[in-house]
């Protein structure tokens, strides 16, 4: 074989791989893999942004004052009860302290509260002070039904608790009142402890869940001063969160304040409702048939947090999680502008070079880097309009040094707004999402198939008659 014959070869290698669309869609898959890496990085950086952003919005809300969980009123008694301890070969007998816990048999709350919003650089925290009322009735506590006999009872330690997950939170000294006298209120960190011959051991469950709170002594010494209705009055300071736990026979809890994006959380949901851009109302009732615990009990084994109701102060601007879902759908973008590049390097009988493919690519994956700086400081709405118009326009102007026919450029631009514009929909329609995006992508694939129809895949002369 002489050095004509091998030139020749070569050369038609050379142009089998220029004009091979099979060698042209396997590049192009190996440059949509290498463009991966660069979208996981894109990626990786949103969330570390949005851990960040929960990072700040923590720190701020542990200096204001937490989310708040209130549980309560809670009428306690501690009882005695001889146990046997075996100590070496003997057994003794020792005096042991319980506690009672009783619930009300009606519990009325009622929560105005005053949000506003802290900022901290670029980050905003949803933070509230509120005004709380519990009115609650506590029926005669009935000690037979738990094995207790009478003259057990301590009555003179008998107190009135509340559980409040944030101490820092409190503005004022709470005031607690046993009809119409007024009771000295002390905080408590330990509630939920049970006692042992004077030895405090913490139990795996505090008192409904909640380990610190106020409590205050009733003064009675026997039965007989027994009283029911029980009034609280609290100034709390809390962050996003305020959630109640409905303890009463029967609960109503209303909760109002000048927030027109609540979220309404917790195991129950409100009967009744009114928002607008004033704020915000809404009314629960829950009756002791709604929710698995008792309305009496011995000593505080029992967590019932879980069993809450309440609202949280959303910032309606979640710009992270919306930029980490459009991040999601970067792939798609980029496989089908480069089906669309590709589709009319095709029809159109000219080449377009990997590299070119692969800066156009590159466009689309700053994208999303430009879409989540200028989410933090204008939201995600403008940042997607601003990004989305940038792209577009690079991607267009640098099309033009290998797209002569005007046409070509505008359709180009026209396919990769629209490609930008189904996933806004897509991120804004959550409870369609899924609908428009398979309705949407079977129709994108039905028109690569009505457009690729004519194309000769092999190079062969064409059959159809």
């Amino acid at each position: 074989m002489n050095i004509m014959e091998t030139d020749n070869i070569a050369d038609r290698i050379s142009t089998w791989m220029k004009e091979s669309i099979m060698i042209k869609l396997f590049s192009i898959g190996i440059l949509i893999l290498i463009l991966l890496i660069p979208s996981s990085w894109i990626i990786s950086i949103m969330e570390e942004r949005q851990t960040r952003a929960t990072a700040v919005m923590d720190e701020v809300a542990g200096k204001w004052s937490g989310p708040q969980t209130l549980a309560g009123p809670v009428l306690v008694i501690p009882f005695t009860r001889m146990e046997e301890v075996n100590v070496g070969k003997e057994v003794e007998l020792r005096t042991v302290t319980d506690f009672a816990f009783f619930l009300p048999s009606s519990l009325t709350i009622h929560g105005d509260i005053a949000p506003q919003v802290l900022h901290r650089g670029i980050f905003d925290v949803a933070v509230y002070e509120s005004t709380l009322a519990f009115d609650a009735t506590f029926p005669r506590p009935d000690f037979r039904t738990l094995g207790v006999t009478p003259e057990n009872i301590l009555w003179e330690e008998a107190r009135i608790c509340a559980g409040i997950s944030d101490l820092r939170g409190i503005t004022e000294t709470p005031v607690f009142k046993i009809e119409t006298r007024e009771l000295t209120v002390e905080p408590q960190s330990n509630i939920g402890f049970q006692y042992y011959g004077g030895e405090s051991i913490q139990d795996d469950n505090p008192l409904m869940g909640i380990s610190s709170g106020v409590e205050a002594l009733l003064g009675w010494t026997s039965e007989a001063d027994f009283q029911s209705a029980v009034n609280i009055r609290l100034s709390l300071k809390g962050s996003r969160v305020i959630h109640f736990l409905p303890l009463g026979k029967s609960s109503e809890v209303t909760l109002q304040g000048p927030w027109s994006d609540p979220s309404f959380e917790g195991e129950f949901l409100p009967d009744t409702r009114t928002i607008d851009n004033q704020g915000f109302k809404a009314t629960w009732k829950v009756l002791h048939f709604n929710r698995p615990f008792a309305q009496a009990w011995v000593n505080a084994g029992r967590s019932l947090e879980k069993y809450n109701l309440g609202a949280r102060l959303m910032i309606p601007a979640d710009q992270y999680q919306k930029s980490i879902r459009t991040a999601k759908y970067g792939i798609l973008l980029i496989v089908l502008s480069f089906t669309a590049l590709l589709m009319v390097e095709l029809i159109k009988k000219f080449r377009i070079h990997p590299f070119q493919y692969i800066l156009i690519g590159a466009a689309m994956i700053v994208y999303y880097s430009l879409l989540i700086s200028l989410s933090e400081h204008v939201g995600y709405d403008i940042a997607y309009l601003v990004a989305t118009v940038s792209t577009v326009i690079l991607v267009t102007l640098y099309a033009r040094s290998f797209l002569s026919d005007y046409r070509l450029l505008l359709l180009l631009s026209g396919l990769i707004s629209f490609f930008y514009l189904f996933i806004f929909i897509i991120i804004q329609a959550q409870d369609f999402s899924m609908l428009i995006g398979s309705v949407g992508l079977f129709l994108v694939i039905a028109s690569i198939m009505y457009f690729s129809r004519s194309i000769n895949w092999y190079g062969e002369p064409s059959t159809r008659s």
